[in-house]
């Protein structure tokens, strides 16, 4: 019997763009690893990590097209976001400020 699977197309042309954005992160930061985090209703949060510390995010519709997307690019993809990938991150004043800044008293970006 035939393979039945149906294909979204719609998914898949998503799963292609996010591919070739990841794709062209990696390039331009020596290489890249990632970890593909549910956020509820709003789909799925691609964490990218650059082999020179850059990190950034892409949010896919959809776990599965998240999957399809890391998948079609070729970068490593790590089950969590901690221990090594999150020691190859490296944060600048901007990040300090926006993540914990704030919270603690340090000054606003405004």
């Amino acid at each position: 019997m035939a393979d039945t699977q149906q294909v979204d197309p719609k998914a898949e042309r998503k799963a292609t763009r996010l591919a070739h954005q990841i794709s062209s992160f990696s390039k331009a930061h020596g290489g890249a690893e990632g970890q593909v985090a549910y956020i509820g209703q709003r789909g799925a949060r691609i964490v990218l990590v650059g082999e020179d510390g850059t990190w950034g995010d892409l949010v896919a519709p959809t776990y599965a097209i998240a999957e399809k997307a890391v998948e079609k690019s070729g970068i490593t993809v790590h089950e969590a976001f901690d221990g090594e990938l999150a020691a190859k991150v490296k944060t600048g004043p901007y990040e300090w400020t926006r993540m914990a800044g704030i919270q603690v008293g340090g000054p606003s970006n405004g």
